[in-house]
């Protein structure tokens, strides 16, 4: 720490560092046009605490660095609201037509802007129209400039002090910017969370194996209310402005929209969706709007907000009980509902991956009657713990498919029982396997899988793999959907009349006119061209081959490897996990993938047919010597990933029994006294037991 006078150039670091990151903190949040990278900034603002630190006299409660959060407080303090904040009422769209006439459909609207017609005198008046965001509301008091006091709306008269809280929230100013700016100025705006905010939070509880948060708003609500400010720091909440309580020592202009304007001048963000609609009809076509891009927003919206812009008029209307008869928020239809899981399936997608869906109860959501809502994997159904017969609550968001966000449990049945992923595929009866490393399931039945059939023919007919020239993604959806072909073997069964009749389904089914004689000759020519590139592909190399048979995790460069080192076809379906393993860049998870591919009879099934049908490969060959230098039995043994048994009692084993079997007759006593620890030796002794996994070392 130094004591002696600040340097004037150290003064005028800090402050263009203060004037900086400010600066940064109002193109993000307020204008929406970020010029400064993270690094910088997360550079300045380092230099700015080192700074701080040297010579605290120059630490100011406005800071940049004074967000940073404050050790936990043993609760919050109330503070009473010099003007009540308040609710509003609410209007709702009416279950019609959509042919229906907007004031029947949204009467609610149409009789708020009557009553505001008739008080006021004005036909068509201007309103301020904004989205109704979807947070927790709070208050702001600057004096002087100067932020001193968040608190939140509680039960509109008291709120709780939030203020350590708020002063973390980078969107929010310390200081308000610019000139002009009351003496004391209350701003009343939404804390809330955007969408990308929300899920980076999400994601990384995951990953820590902690709880989810439900939605962005629950999100925001339990981050600003932490008595631990220093969590509160560092979940990124954003703020957006809509209204102003007390104001003294300068009158603001006397509309609605323009006073947001000069919020926005003083560095207070607005949300960019705020705009002036005129008479009934303009509102509607507001709502119109936002409700069509609803989904695109960067954050969550329930509705919009009509506020009669006019401030003299909206002292003529007044207030009624604790709303004020000159707004109304226009809400959209529920996004969730509540409803009960009928059962739980499995849909497999177009890649193979397994995806938990969970039957409902037909229930109206925004809307549209959903009746299956995505679980997404297994992991969530365990996360959510759901279970047929359960209550659940299912959002849907615009186009979005509906999912499943928690349970309701106080309403759950005595009997029901957690659920598990089965085993089989439901399409084609195949393993289910569990990826290594993630989330997903897929289905092992890549050749044979009708769910995968298109995306396993594209992939296998792209250039990259069995180069068939001309066989292109809308040809082989047309040769899917018509039932030509059902595997890759097929392709090659296929004769020129099956063109020609493919083409002409395909074509009357996309709506291409009736072919005149010269594009019957163009077709002919497109059917024997495609027919020589397929005859073109029989001969093949092996890693071609491998990669187009789509196996997991078997891509290009593996598929090389994979040719290189093991040389042919037949010595890779027979080779187990164990020796696949001591291959160069080969894991266990791209090893139990290969070996489980082959393992399943309808895949070996397509392999043969299609080796019987003239697919060929040219460059088979002995396997590469090196790999036999590689089997020694230390190397062996460590593949075998056995309990304890590391590198060195490998090699330790490997020295003193230079055979399997050697290693089997002498026993547990004598590896003991061998010096292998208890642990491994009982880990060995177990693994030897299983026939299966002393087949594969024998076999290696």
């Amino acid at each position: 720490m130094n004591l002696s006078p600040v340097p004037r150039e150290v003064c005028r670091r800090v402050s263009d560092l203060r004037a900086c990151i400010e600066q940064a903190n109002y193109r993000y949040y307020v204008l929406d046009e970020p010029d400064l990278p993270d690094a910088d900034y997360d550079r300045m603002m380092r230099e700015l605490e080192a700074l701080e630190a040297d010579y605290p006299t120059l630490v100011t409660p406005d800071s940049p660095t004074r967000r940073v959060g404050a050790a936990p407080a043993c609760g919050f303090g109330k503070v009473r609201h010099a003007l009540p904040m308040l609710s509003l009422d609410n209007a709702f769209a009416q279950p019609l037509s959509q042919d229906a006439d907007d004031s029947v459909r949204f009467a609610e609207v149409f009789h708020f802007v009557q009553r505001i017609e008739e008080a006021i005198k004005q036909h068509d008046p201007l309103f301020s129209v904004e989205p109704k965001l979807d947070g927790l509301a709070v208050s702001l008091r600057y004096e002087q400039g100067r932020l001193v006091c968040g608190a939140t709306r509680g039960d509109g008269e008291m709120g709780e002090d939030v203020t350590a809280n708020v002063r973390t929230i980078r969107a929010i100013p310390l200081r308000l910017r610019g000139h002009g700016w009351p003496q004391v100025l209350e701003v009343r705006g939404e804390v809330i969370m955007l969408r990308r905010d929300f899920e980076a939070l999400n994601e990384h509880a995951r990953r820590q194996g902690e709880k989810t948060m439900a939605n962005p708003r629950n999100a925001a609500a339990g981050s600003l209310r932490q008595l631990d400010s220093r969590i509160t720091a560092h979940r990124r909440l954003s703020f957006f402005a809509y209204a102003v309580g007390v104001v003294e020592g300068t009158e603001l202009p006397d509309s609605q929209f323009a006073s947001l304007q000069c919020l926005c001048r003083w560095g207070l963000p607005i949300a960019p969706d705020i705009a002036t609609a005129r008479g009934f009809a303009g509102l509607i076509a507001y709502f119109r709007d936002i409700a069509a891009g609803r989904d695109t927003l960067p954050y969550d919206i329930d509705g919009v907000v009509y506020k009669l812009d006019d401030r003299a008029g909206q002292r003529i209307l007044g207030f009624v009980a604790r709303a004020p008869r000159w707004a109304i928020a226009h809400k959209f239809p529920a996004q969730e509902e509540s409803t009960t899981v009928t059962a739980i399936n499995i849909q497999i997608g177009r890649t193979g991956v397994a995806t938990p869906v969970a039957q409902l109860v037909p229930v109206q959501v925004a809307g549209v009657t959903v009746g299956k809502a995505s679980l997404h994997n297994a992991d969530q159904v365990m996360r959510l713990d759901v279970r047929v017969g359960d209550s659940v609550i299912v959002r849907r968001a615009g186009d979005v498919i509906p999912e499943v966000v928690r349970v309701i449990s106080g309403r759950r049945l005595a009997n029901a029982r957690p659920w598990q992923m089965p085993e089989l595929c439901p399409v084609c009866h195949s393993k289910l396997m569990r990826e290594e490393g993630t989330a997903a399931w897929r289905c092992s039945g890549e050749l044979i899988c009708a769910a995968q059939r298109k995306e396993t023919l594209i992939h296998f007919a792209s250039r990259r793999a069995m180069n068939i020239d001309g066989l292109g993604e809308r040809f082989i959806e047309a040769l899917v959907d018509f039932g030509y072909v059902h595997t890759p073997a097929d392709l090659y069964k296929l004769d020129l009349h099956d063109f020609l009749e493919m083409k002409r389904r395909a074509d009357a089914r996309d709506g291409t006119m009736p072919e005149t004689a010269k594009q019957g000759k163009a077709a002919a020519r497109w059917a024997h061209n495609l027919l020589a590139g397929i005859k073109a592909s029989r001969p093949t190399g092996l890693a071609n081959f491998l990669f187009a048979l789509g196996i997991a995790h078997v891509g290009q460069s593996t598929a090389k490897m994979l040719a290189k080192w093991v040389g042919s076809l037949a010595r890779l379906r027979a080779m187990p996990v164990l020796l696949l393993r001591v291959l160069p860049d080969i894991g266990s998870e791209v090893a139990v993938s290969i070996v489980t591919f082959f393992a399943q009879k309808g895949n070996c099934q397509v392999v043969d047919e299609l080796l019987a049908a003239g697919v060929h490969l040219n460059d088979e060959g002995p396997p590469e010597p090196a790999w036999r230098q590689r089997l020694s039995l230390a190397v062996l043994l460590r593949m075998a990933d056995i309990t304890g048994l590391g590198p060195r009692n490998s090699a330790l084993l490997a020295q003193l029994f230079p055979t399997l079997d050697a290693i089997v007759d002498a026993g547990a006593a004598t590896w003991s006294r061998a010096g292998v620890p208890a642990k491994a030796v009982h880990a060995l002794e177990t693994f030897l037991a299983d026939p299966v996994m002393l087949a594969q070392l024998r076999t290696a």
